[in-house]
């Protein structure tokens, strides 16, 4: 899919675990502290209607779960989805591991319904802890199917794993995120610079 041109009339639906959320339920502008939040600004006050929908602790399973109610009820017009992180996390941490299979088919359940246009951001690990070296055989390839998807549905891909970890090679990643996952307050300004350069057009 080319880059596109916001339409100031459409709803852009931004669905996903805590990296999204952000506290977005308590937020009176309803759009939380993160990198939604950064996007929203930056694109001032002539943009869309921007709708955080994030959850924190949610792996792919959960946004099925409520996909009809909290996304697709909003009608969207675009929809940014940034999900997988907590389905290789909780195998480490809960010894309850998500598939790769069952994170791409719940993943094709997403996606089957959307008649708009797509961005799939990449999950992403930058590895402050030496544990989270071990914690790549189990992403990566939950990565792939994130790419592989973009393809097949034509969405737009933000590379985050990949552009985030470059950026912490020069930078530091816990200066990115603390703890490797949830971004600081100059993570999600890198993440929101990243899906702004890949989703709009000049």
């Amino acid at each position: 899919m080319n880059k596109l041109q916001l339409d100031p009339g459409w709803t852009v639906v931004f669905a996903g675990d805590s990296v999204t959320d952000g506290g977005h339920r308590t937020d009176p502008t309803g759009l939380g502290n993160t990198y939604v939040r950064d996007i929203a600004e930056d694109l001032g006050d002539n943009r869309p209607r921007i709708v955080n929908t994030g959850t924190s602790g949610n792996r792919a399973v959960d946004l099925v779960a409520r996909w009809s109610t909290d996304i697709l009820a909003l009608e969207p017009s675009l929809v940014s989805i940034l999900i997988g992180i907590n389905d290789t996390w909780r195998r480490y941490d809960k010894f309850d591991p998500t598939t790769v299979e069952a994170y791409e088919a719940s993943y094709r359940e997403l996606l089957a319904p959307l008649q708009c246009p797509l961005v799939l951001v990449e999950p992403f690990l930058l590895q402050v802890k030496p544990e989270h070296a071990e914690w790549r055989e189990d992403l990566d390839p939950k990565i792939e199917v994130v790419r592989k998807l973009a393809v097949e549905y034509d969405a737009i891909l933000v590379p985050a794993d990949a552009e985030l970890n470059k950026l912490a090679a020069s930078v530091g990643a816990a200066t990115l995120a603390d703890d490797g996952v949830h971004p600081s307050a100059a993570g999600h300004e890198a993440l929101a610079d990243l899906w702004q350069h890949y989703v709009l057009a000049p």
